[in-house]
């Protein structure tokens, strides 16, 4: 299931390359996401797209504010240090795919692996709540 999610999550979003290309062979050949700049390690593995698409959403919500892109920049940038990049595209594309109608969606809605994926980014989401919007 894992492997069809991931399949899914490539295709939905068109990043295979970009995923790829973001990514370095470490010690022992483990690929990594490469550092965004200096010093910056896992809670900066977001791209700017990624970021600059979650605050446009979160804005659309909470009004086109100056206080409100601080807000919402400051709760991908919680959600970054919480959840990494590849695990924030699966449960997103998750939620996505759930919304469609048929049997096919169901299989994301209800299989505990994806629920868990989902419960994972809603905490994350709940935690940059807490931090940054109150």
């Amino acid at each position: 299931m894992r492997i069809i999610a991931a399949t899914l999550l490539t295709i939905a979003l068109g990043m295979g390359g970009a995923l790829a290309q973001s990514a370095q062979v470490g010690v022992a050949g483990v690929v990594s996401p490469a550092p965004s700049g200096p010093g910056e390690g896992v809670e900066n593995d977001y791209p700017t797209v990624a970021r600059a698409d979650y605050v446009f959403g979160c804005m659309a919500a909470n009004g086109q504010t100056r206080q409100a892109l601080e807000k919402c920049s400051c709760s991908i940038d919680t959600i970054a240090t919480i959840l990494p990049y590849e695990k924030y595209v699966e449960a997103e594309t998750i939620l996505s795919v759930g919304q469609v109608a048929g049997q096919q969606a169901e299989v994301f809605r209800s299989t505990g692996m994806f629920r868990d994926m989902v419960a994972d980014l809603r905490r994350a989401q709940a935690e940059a709540e807490v931090t940054c919007f109150y």
